[in-house]
């Protein structure tokens, strides 16, 4: 809570001259103090501060747009100084900027408020005065919203630190030097897309909505003074300034980021979706500036899906075929390039590598700015630190990473990491569920929405149903999102799942990637396993930096978890840490609506198949849920051969085989070619792998191992070759734990 009260805050009306509407009764001078006001109507707003509020409307009763804003109101308490109000100011801009409906008509110079004395309690008010003018119905949209919305992330009208006034600062210079580009380098999270967006803005701003008396700081007079000379030297007067919204556009080559930004451009002020285009469509016309946001994802001519639309565009400009990028596309089509670079987050082999971009970061032509402040995660600098030397296996002994208003937490369980962010949902919004890519995307075909993509716990899940601002479609909650559907996006909340294709190896202590289980096809062909590594390492990274106020973690592989679980604080799976809270079970002999069979394999004499023939089969009833007894079945896992995955005792859910590949799997195996010494029958539980050769028939198995997952050393794998191959039956597949011990 704020030290201050809102209630000694004043929202007042007045007239057109500024002076109060009624009887204002206070001790200080209204009309020669420190205060914010609005003006509006039905459709725009303007909003400024002043310490002379009669002249300042003065001024505006002179001026062509907010002459005829007339519902005019003052922000006024003896709490504000000229510090304070700068700030509010620069608050209600920004927030204004994502009200829908409602034009802000300020340009986006003037905004950038300094350190002052109790800032952060001043800011516990601004929330409040948002609240208030709601009730006045000059605000019609709640502060909640505002700002989950994606107009405010990519507000324009941001206040900017240091690090970025300078970067603006040094993207004007390059356009008024006789430099041909510049490179604006930095993290995940340090606001690259959003100086993008604020030097667009910039420059495709009338000069007449830029009032030098309204700019008071630094920043403000030097990016104004710079925007003068760049637009006479260019001959552009305010007679022909509307040619330059032709004439500038922000390229983004991701189709998500690409569409959340289109939608962006068309809610604000002199901005327009046609500003934000692709590399295609950069090929088939000329641009005076371009920005190119996410630099480091434009593409070779390498693992692309189609090379039709790439080897056109090459065509079109008189590149060769095989060797023309996007990055020479950008420099043959534009007089002035602005790159927004950071070579961690390249993620795919087509994604061109740091050594096409040298030739031109080395060139005189060519400046090179580096962003050092993250701001977009409430872990700040010392988070972004921590993930790279976690991943770089570079973190001291049971180092953690601390924040009080940022949370990074390993789940053992992924049930209890989904319930998590349904919760964050609920509590604020934008918290989505994302992976990497262990789990082939069979619904991206709209025959197979029906199925899913994944199991995870016995929980059925979907990928991203839409590659189009995903986060904010309406079923994103409940599918999986991957690396492509959040780049350049901020959550509050998010929580990843590590997939099978990244491990840990704990002897020879190095992150490992599994090239089979990576099933992004684009993303592994063609590479070395050490690019393999770099670009998996990177999706994680990317994945981590996006979350706002927290990161949660779940790791599929057991090695991995254990080694996250060194460096973060580890979330004990709900039904282990409390047994009050693991669901309760009924055995029955007869089946109910939502019971499934429930096989003893210990004492169990026949086939499978005979098993579920059989007259006498045992059913449970899990309270509280309803499973599939068409498609599930659960069984009793003994023995300590899998005790990194499954408990002995363990009742553990599986899902019946339906075909399919079954590598890397924890599958229910039947043979008569052995006996499992735990089960003590021709059952077992193990990791499934197999070894193919290919005939003139197809293929066909050599070799299929059944791996232990134990804590044991002694436990061997069983090996299976040529006629012991003829009867193994692969009854399931291990879907989850459901309860510990065993049915009495």
């Amino acid at each position: 809570m704020s030290p201050f009260d809102i209630n000694e805050v004043h929202i007042i009306p007045v007239r057109p001259t500024g002076e109060v509407q009624g009887e204002f009764d206070d001790e200080l001078d209204l009309y020669n103090s420190a205060l914010v006001y609005l003006l509006n109507d039905k459709k725009s707003i303007y909003i400024g501060e002043s310490i002379n509020i009669k002249n300042r409307f003065s001024n505006h009763n002179g001026h062509l747009v907010k002459k005829d804003l007339l519902s005019r109101h003052v922000i006024f308490s003896h709490l504000f100084n000229k510090s304070v109000t700068l700030h509010l100011e620069a608050f209600l801009i920004n927030h204004f900027s994502a009200e829908k409906g409602l034009t802000l008509v300020n340009a986006n110079l003037g905004n950038n408020g300094h350190y002052y004395h109790r800032k952060k309690e001043y800011e516990l008010l601004f929330p409040q005065i948002w609240n208030q003018l709601e009730e006045l119905h000059i605000a019609r949209t709640s502060f909640e919203e505002i700002i989950n919305s994606n107009v405010f992330k990519y507000s324009p009208y941001k206040s900017l630190n240091l690090d970025q006034q300078q970067a603006v600062l040094a993207c004007l210079e390059t356009l008024v030097e006789d430099k041909k580009g510049i490179f604006i380098q930095g993290n995940a999270g340090t606001g690259k897309t959003i100086i993008a967006i604020y030097v667009l803005k910039l420059l495709v701003t009338p000069i007449r909505y830029f009032e030098q008396f309204e700019m008071e700081d630094e920043f403000s007079v030097a990016a104004f003074t710079l925007l003068k000379r760049y637009r006479e030297q260019h001959g552009i007067t305010e007679t022909n300034e509307d040619q330059l919204k032709d004439q500038i556009a922000i390229v983004v080559s991701m189709t998500s980021l690409r569409s959340t930004l289109q939608k962006v451009f068309r809610a604000i002020d002199q901005l327009s979706a046609s500003m934000v285009i692709s590399p295609t469509d950069l090929s088939k016309r000329s641009y005076k500036v371009v920005l190119v946001d996410e630099a480091h994802r434009l593409r070779r001519r390498k693992n692309i899906s189609g090379y039709g639309d790439f080897d056109k565009s090459n065509i079109r400009l008189d590149l060769d075929v095989h060797t023309g990028t996007e990055l020479d596309w950008i420099v043959k089509q534009s007089e002035n390039q602005i790159f927004f670079y950071d070579s961690n987050q390249s993620i795919r082999p087509t994604d061109l590598p740091p050594s096409y971009f040298e030739d031109l970061k080395n060139s005189a032509a060519y400046k090179t700015v580096c962003l050092h402040t993250q701001i977009r995660s409430e872990g700040g600098d010392l988070f972004t630190d921590f993930v790279h030397r976690l991943f770089d296996l570079d973190l001291l002994p049971q180092e953690r990473f601390e924040s009080k208003g940022f949370e990074l937490k390993l789940y053992e369980s992924f049930v209890d990491m989904r319930e998590q962010i349904f919760q964050r949902e609920a509590e604020v919004g934008i918290s989505r569920l994302v992976a990497g890519f262990s789990w082939e995307y069979k619904t991206k075909n709209k025959k197979n929405r029906h199925l899913y993509d994944m199991t995870i716990e016995g929980v059925d899940l979907r990928w991203n149903s839409t590659a189009k601002d995903w986060i904010n479609s309406k079923d994103a909650i409940h599918e999986i999102g991957s690396i492509h559907t959040v780049f350049g996006n901020d959550l509050n909340y998010i929580a990843i799942v590590f997939g099978k294709e990244i491990d840990y190896d704990p002897i020879n202590h190095k992150i490992t990637v599994d090239r089979d289980q990576y099933k992004d096809t684009n993303g592994k062909n063609n590479t070395s396993e050490l690019d393999l590594l770099f670009y998996v390492k990177n999706v994680y990274k990317t994945l981590m930096f996006r979350g706002i106020r927290g990161v949660y973690l779940y790791a599929i592989n057991p090695n991995l978890k254990d080694y996250l679980s060194q460096y973060m604080d580890v979330v004990k799976r709900s039904d282990d840490s409390d047994s009050t809270l693991a669901p309760a079970y009924v055995i029955s002999d007869f089946q109910t609506a939502g019971s499934i069979p429930y096989y003893d394999l210990e004492i169990a004499a026949g086939s499978f198949s005979e098993l579920q023939q059989a007259e006498e089969i045992t059913y449970i009833q899990i309270e509280g849920t309803t499973i599939d007894p068409d498609r599930y079945f659960a069984c009793r896992v003994v023995g300590e051969s899998m005790n990194q995955m499954i408990p002995n005792g363990s009742i553990c859910l599986f899902e019946k085989y339906q075909g399919g590949s079954r590598n890397g799997l924890i599958c229910l195996v039947e043979s008569n070619e052995f006996i499992d010494s735990e089960f003590g029958a021709h059952y077992t539980i193990k990791k499934y792998s197999s070894k193919k050769t290919v005939s003139e028939e197809g293929w066909e198995h050599q070799e299929i191992i059944l791996l232990p997952m134990s804590n044991d050393d002694s436990f061997q794998p069983i090996a299976l070759r040529d006629q012991e191959l003829l009867d193994l039956k692969v009854v399931g597949v291990f879907k989850r734990v459901l309860f510990l011990g065993e049915i009495s």
